[in-house]
């Protein structure tokens, strides 16, 4: 009878070494997984953000017109036959 509390000290210690010993499944362990969740989740938020704003985008140069030429002018510096171009310098 005296070996039955010996082997419940030593199961006892050998958890309590698991839960806050360095290795796998403890409690560190388990909070720098939390916070590696937490950065995950905000970059997928910021990735859906970022998805969204290029879609609504995608549509727009698809429906309209207007978006198209507005690209045109910024990004080719493109006019219509009828503007005038003026470059301003600083």
């Amino acid at each position: 009878m005296k070996i039955l509390p010996l082997i419940i000290l030593l199961l006892i210690a050998h958890f309590q070494y698991r839960l806050w010993g360095p290795e796998h499944g403890s409690l560190a362990e388990l909070k720098s997984r939390e916070l590696q969740l937490a950065d995950l989740k905000l970059q997928v938020e910021e990735k859906k953000q970022r998805n969204e704003a290029l879609y609504a985008e995608v549509e727009d140069l698809r429906k309209g017109q207007e978006a198209l030429e507005e690209r045109a002018r910024d990004d080719l510096g493109m006019i219509k036959p009828d503007q005038t171009f003026f470059q301003v310098l600083e």
